[in-house]
C-alpha cells in the first residue's frame, strides 16, 4: 500500500502553529525539523520566539522534540538543549525508526503525535510512515545551497496539492 507525501495540514511556518489547537487533537508530542523549519540552517540556538512558542506548546501540553537529520551530532544537541527539549540527530527521515524511538521515549503513542516540518520527502513521508499527524510549512530560507533549490522545486506540485486539500488544524 502506497504511503502519502501530502501532508494533513500546510501553514506559512511554524507560528501558524496554533498550540491549543494541537493540544484539540489530541497531540501530546510534536517532533521538529530543525533546519529551515525552527530556523534557518546554520542559527545554532532558538531565537526568541522559537523559545516562546515552545513555551506556549507547553503550557498546552504539548511537548516539543526535535528530530534532525542533521549528520553533526553537536548541532542538533545544542540547539535543544539550548530550548530545553529532547532530540534525536541523523535521525534518518523518512525511514520511521527515528519517530517511533521518539514516541517511544516520551511515552506517546501515533494518534498523540505530530510532526513539523519543511520537507515532503523527509518529514511529511517520514511521519506518514509513521501514522502520524504531519504539518508541512515553507522552508525559513533557501538561500546558499543549489541543491536546495531543485529539492523544492521537485516538491512544488506535492505542496500545491496539500495546501488546496489542507484541513483546519
Amino acid at each position: 500500500m502506497a504511503v502519502s507525501v501530502l501532508a494533513h495540514w500546510a501553514g506559512g511556518s511554524i507560528f501558524d502553529i496554533e498550540p491549543a489547537a494541537l493540544a484539540g487533537r489530541g497531540i501530546r508530542l510534536l517532533l521538529a525539523d530543525l533546519d529551515n523549519t525552527l530556523v534557518p540552517y546554520g542559527v545554532p540556538e532558538p531565537t526568541d520566539a522559537v523559545r516562546d512558542w515552545s513555551a506556549a506548546l507547553a503550557e498546552h501540553g504539548v511537548t516539543l522534540f526535535v528530530l534532525s537529520n542533521n549528520r553533526h551530532p553537536a548541532r542538533p544537541e545544542r540547539f535543544a538543549r539550548a530550548l530545553g527539549v529532547p532530540f534525536i540527530g541523523h535521525a534518518g527521515k523518512p525511514k520511521p525508526g527515528s519517530f517511533f524511538r521518539a514516541m517511544e521515549q516520551m511515552g506517546c503513542k501515533p494518534d498523540e503525535t505530530a510532526i513539523v516540518g519543511d520537507q515532503i520527502f523527509t518529514d511529511i513521508l517520514g511521519g506518514r510512515n509513521a501514522g502520524i499527524y504531519t504539518l508541512l510549512v515553507e522552508p525559513i530560507r533557501l538561500a546558499g545551497n543549489p541543491g536546495r533549490y531543485l529539492r523544492y522545486a521537485v516538491e512544488w506540485p506535492f505542496r500545491a496539492l496539500t495546501k488546496r486539500r489542507t484541513q483546519t488544524l
